[in-house]
C-alpha cells in the first residue's frame, strides 16, 4: 500500500470510480457518504488517512461543515483536504476552507491521481 485516503462523497458512482481508480494504484480507501460519516470513521481511524479528498455539496454533513468540525478537532486537524467540487471557483473554496488542493469534477484521473500522490 502507498498511503491512506479517505473519500467524503455522496454519489455512488463517483465514490465507487475514485475508490477503484486508487485502489489500483495501490491505496487503502475508505469511503464515507457525508461529513457526519467521514467523522466518525476517523474518531476510530488508526492510522488516520493521508489524505481526506472531500465533496462540498452533500446531505446530513456537507464539506463545509465538516472542514469546520475537522479544524475543532485536534487529531484530525492536520489531516490535508483535497476539495472535490463540480461548482467552480476551486481557487477561493481552497483558501477559505484551508484545503491543501482542489480537482474540479468531473476531474482528470492524472488530476486526482496526482492529488493523492503528492500527500502519501
Amino acid at each position: 500500500m502507498t498511503g491512506k485516503v479517505l473519500v467524503v462523497e455522496d454519489d455512488e458512482d463517483i465514490l465507487a470510480n475514485v475508490r477503484l481508480l486508487l485502489e489500483s494504484e495501490g491505496y487503502s480507501v475508505e469511503a464515507a457518504p457525508n461529513g457526519r460519516a467521514a467523522l466518525a470513521s476517523l474518531a476510530h481511524a488508526d492510522p488516520l488517512p493521508s489524505v481526506i479528498l472531500l465533496d462540498l455539496m452533500m446531505p446530513v454533513m456537507n464539506g463545509y461543515q465538516f472542514r469546520e468540525a475537522q479544524l475543532a478537532d485536534p487529531r484530525i486537524a492536520a489531516v490535508p483536504i483535497v476539495l472535490m467540487t463540480a461548482d467552480g471557483h476551486l481557487v477561493e473554496k481552497t483558501a477559505r476552507l484551508g484545503a491543501a488542493g482542489a480537482i474540479g469534477k468531473p476531474f482528470d484521473i492524472d488530476d486526482l491521481v496526482g492529488a493523492v500522490r503528492r500527500f502519501t
